[in-house]
């Protein structure tokens, strides 16, 4: 494919990435329609219900739609979903050629959509720029072809590898710049999870703080994102009165050997209770991850203490490591990044692969994936 192809997916591209907070339970998806290698039409795909964004950049193209090439950042879809099929859209407009980054992992769509294009005589091309947009879309595709959500876990610590004082305290490790951050990454994730020990030791939201003009793409307060907040509570500890259970948005708490009557008391408080398989230390990693994906969760942000943390890391539940190290020292006594217990040797240690490293802020933050 030439580099003006290039071109116009890198722009579908960077018009899917304007629905990384928004589309959920959807793929993030962009779409640029050219004639005579003028843009026509271009779209995204804003959320879940709406038009996807083949039918947003044919709504704009209107009839120079006719004998046009869409790039696509994802497969067009075959099926009725909540709206019609954008390879019947595609194929209706006259669009001649259709390029797209990737096909759809969707068992609804699995081919079906290029296919559909292909039977009638237009031109398909698939595979450019896959990496990129395999990237934008990775909860998505794990979800679709494992069932399970991508795993992402941030880590605040110091220099010397701390998370919190040998007290607890813990606010605040890293500055104001890296926990702006860290609330984008709360913003694009369906579901925000954590321990009992957090919420008892910290009382936290875990809501997104961020408005709109600090979210690209977030077109009013209508589409800011409340991802679903996730507790791991075996016993049903949580007390009626923690601050997440008073703020808007929904609370899910998992447990596994808590009463009936404690998890009545908590639904009584607002929150939806489920029991999963574990025992009074524990809920089964596997069975949440499973259960979340159940509910249409793609990403998942792990939220918690080096407990929670270290046996994710340990069942290998973690897809990306996302360390901020302050420079600070906070020394001995204080609490380590991950309570791993069964690590003696050199044989037995986890090996990652650094993706990324970038200063935000005063803060360093590490991009890393645990090695298969």
């Amino acid at each position: 494919m030439s580099a003006e192809d290039h071109g116009y997916m890198a722009r579908a591209l960077r018009l899917a990435r304007r629905g990384l907070y928004t589309t959920h339970p959807n793929p993030r998806v962009g779409c640029v329609l050219v004639h005579d290698d003028i843009i026509v039409g271009e779209g995204f795909h804003r959320r879940a219900g709406e038009p996807h964004a083949e039918r947003n950049a044919l709504a704009m193209a209107g009839a120079r739609a006719r004998d046009a090439t869409a790039y696509v950042t994802l497969e067009p879809c075959s099926h009725h979903g909540r709206t019609p099929p954008c390879a019947d859209g595609l194929l209706e407009a006259g669009v001649r050629r259709v390029v797209v980054a990737m096909a759809d992992p969707n068992p609804l769509v699995a081919g079906q959509g290029l296919e559909t294009l292909r039977h009638v005589g237009v031109l398909v091309e698939s595979g450019l720029l896959e990496p990129e947009a395999r990237l934008l879309n990775a909860g998505f595709i794990k979800r679709m072809q494992r069932g399970r959500p991508l795993v992402r876990c941030k880590l605040a610590q110091s220099l010397d590898g701390r998370t919190a004082m040998a007290s607890g305290e813990s606010k605040w490790i890293t500055g104001v710049a890296a926990r702006r951050d860290v609330q984008r990454l709360r913003a694009r994730s369906d579901a925000i999870v954590t321990g009992i020990g957090t919420v008892l030791a910290d009382d936290p939201s875990m809501t997104v703080r961020l408005g709109v003009e600090e979210l690209p793409g977030v077109e009013s307060e209508a589409y800011l994102p409340s991802p679903l907040r996730v507790v791991l509570d075996p016993a049903g500890e949580m007390p009626a009165g923690t601050r997440m259970l008073r703020l808007p948005g929904d609370t899910l708490i998992f447990c596994s050997v808590a009463t009936e009557e404690r998890m009545d008391a908590l639904r009584r408080a607002g929150a939806e209770v489920e029991r999963l398989p574990g025992d009074d230390k524990r809920v089964e990693l596997d069975a949440v991850f499973e259960r979340l994906a159940r509910r249409e969760v793609n990403e998942v942000l792990l939220e918690a203490g080096p407990t929670l943390a270290g046996a994710a890391l340990a069942g290998g539940q973690i897809d990306e490591l996302l360390i901020y190290t302050a420079p600070l020292i906070m020394g001995s006594r204080a609490r380590g990044l991950f309570n791993l217990p069964g690590l003696e040797r050199m044989g037995d240690r986890i090996e990652l692969e650094i993706e990324d490293m970038r200063m935000v802020g005063r803060d360093l933050r590490v991009t890393a994936r645990p090695r298969v």
